[in-house]
């Protein structure tokens, strides 16, 4: 019979043990089960806080990005502006530049021209110079003996002859 002791149940103790267990459960319910909840409750509305920080910040991040961009489109317009008017004003400088060079090289040219033209009338004048000196030596020699007509004819042929000569 004492085995029977041993498995029997006692049932004042269990109905304390389960009035033990509400009790306890009440308390842990009480005290730490809505403190906990409210601990867990404000880290849940911290970590959502700084989700919407982040978003923010990545949105701000993204606002940030697309005026940079914006200002590098802008500034890629105005490099690109800036390099067609020193283009511009390239070409513009050179056309000038060559304008000034031909303009200078028609002034040699004419230069050159005059030149030749002074040259050719400073020969003229010379030949003529010339033509007198022999002239003036033809008709010495013209004086200096009598000449026929034969003669007179072979003084002008070779007079002529010497002229073409030294022209030539």
């Amino acid at each position: 019979m004492q085995t029977l002791d041993v498995i029997s149940v006692n049932l004042w103790q269990t109905v304390i043990s389960l009035l033990n267990l509400v009790l306890l459960f009440l308390l842990v319910k009480k005290f730490l089960f809505k403190p906990v909840m409210k601990v867990l409750e404000q880290r849940q509305k911290e970590i959502d806080d700084r989700y919407s920080e982040a978003d923010e910040a990545n949105a701000e991040a993204q606002q940030s990005r697309k005026n940079w961009e914006e200002k590098l489109a802008g500034a890629d317009a105005e490099a690109d502006a800036i390099l067609q008017t020193a283009a511009e004003n390239a070409r513009r400088r050179g056309d000038k530049l060559v304008a000034e060079a031909r303009g200078e090289a028609d002034s040699i040219i004419r230069m050159a021209q005059n030149e030749a033209k002074l040259e050719r009338q400073m020969a003229a004048a010379g030949i003529k110079r010339e033509i007198v000196e022999v002239s003036g030596a033809l008709a010495q020699k013209l004086l200096e003996r009598e000449i026929n007509q034969q003669d007179h004819r072979t003084l002008i042929d070779s007079f002529i002859e010497e002229i073409g000569d030294e022209n030539g």
